[in-house]
């Protein structure tokens, strides 16, 4: 599936607010969808890529032999989840926020881990 089919799909999830694919080397998003006046999908790219580099570089510092499934950030009204993509396509990750009062989150977790399987950058 190509970038804009993977967001719309990502979009489909109950609760979906906004998602981007994410570059986390550059900070640049490479695809958005949804977002708006109080989710400004550019600034949570950029943003989220610091939390990414954090966690990787962490890890690395603790010498964790293992891969990072996918990140949580829970606000008082929304989830954001963070997916970084296997080794093989380079330093992307998928970001998903989502209303927390209509949001499924297992759902939401599952669908990003399928939407990546299927993913051709």
């Amino acid at each position: 599936m190509n970038i804009e089919y993977a967001l719309k799909e990502a979009m489909s999830t109950e609760g979906a607010i906004g998602v981007a694919l994410v570059d986390y080397e550059s900070g640049m998003a490479l695809g958005t969808l949804g977002g708006g006046k109080g989710l400004d999908l550019e600034v949570a790219a950029a943003g989220n890529t610091e939390v990414v580099r954090a966690k990787v570089r962490t890890l690395s510092l603790l010498a964790v032999d293992d891969s990072i499934e996918d990140m949580l950030i829970t606000l008082g009204s929304q989830y954001h989840l963070i997916r970084p993509l296997t080794k093989s396509r380079g330093s992307l990750f998928l970001y998903l926020a989502l209303d927390r009062s209509r949001a499924n989150l297992a759902l939401a977790r599952h669908l990003l881990k399928r939407v990546e399987s299927e993913l051709e950058v």
